[in-house]
């Protein structure tokens, strides 16, 4: 069996990089985790959510799956949000999807691929709730493009829908949800202009972020 030594020396060098640029980085990031947000996005190797956002280890809280989905009977992924709220009392939650998803494509082009057909399934939900608006695009890409925010936008809501969140806002806690996208061809993120800071905005918020994908 291969050890997969290169990636212990990977390793190594990155430490030592990080030890150059800050000695006390590591004793001082063992001591805690005090991360500001929650990152909840696609598991796609190439999204890597630090550096996307240029954050440093025990600056973001992540958790990611297929299509950055926010599933009401996942405990994993409700489970994570619990303790970035309630615990470690991050102020933002981004979830964060992506250009060029290949979870996404397999629901556009409804193809199956095994087992994943059954946790993509929400996202035909998302195809099928919004048929319209994604067969008005002039072509494919663009259809898939459409499907891509619009799943953000969708995980934006169930996200405001949780217990977590709302009884978070009801107590006054400072949380705001945000819905990005990241472009894989230029390394760019884009706001879909999703954040919703109170249980009140939630719904108008959505209903503007759905309106202006064209």
């Amino acid at each position: 069996m291969r050890s997969l030594k290169n990636l212990f020396a990977n390793n190594r060098a990155w430490a030592e990089r990080i030890r150059k640029q800050d000695p006390e980085f590591f004793q001082n990031l063992s001591r805690q985790q005090n991360p500001g947000y929650l990152w909840i996005g696609c598991s796609d190797s190439r999204v890597p959510a630090n550096q996307i956002v240029g954050l440093l280890p025990g600056e973001l809280f992540v958790h990611r799956n297929i299509a950055n989905l926010v599933v009401h009977t996942d405990l994993n992924c409700l489970s994570v949000m619990q303790f970035a709220v309630d615990i470690l009392k991050v102020r933002h939650v981004i979830v964060c999807g992506h250009y060029g998803c290949s979870g996404v494509r397999v629901v556009l082009r409804r193809e199956r691929i095994g087992l994943s057909d059954n946790w993509l399934r929400h996202v035909q939900d998302v195809r099928d709730k919004h048929a319209d608006t994604i067969s008005a695009a002039s072509d494919e890409t663009k259809a898939f493009d459409r499907l891509c925010e619009l799943n953000v936008i969708e995980q934006v809501a169930n996200v405001c829908q949780t217990t977590i969140a709302r009884d978070a806002w009801e107590r006054g806690q400072e949380l705001s949800v945000h819905g990005w996208i990241y472009g894989l061809e230029n390394g760019h993120l884009h706001d879909l202009n999703t954040t919703i800071n109170t249980s009140a905005e939630a719904q108008p918020t959505y209903e503007s972020a759905v309106a202006a994908v064209r």
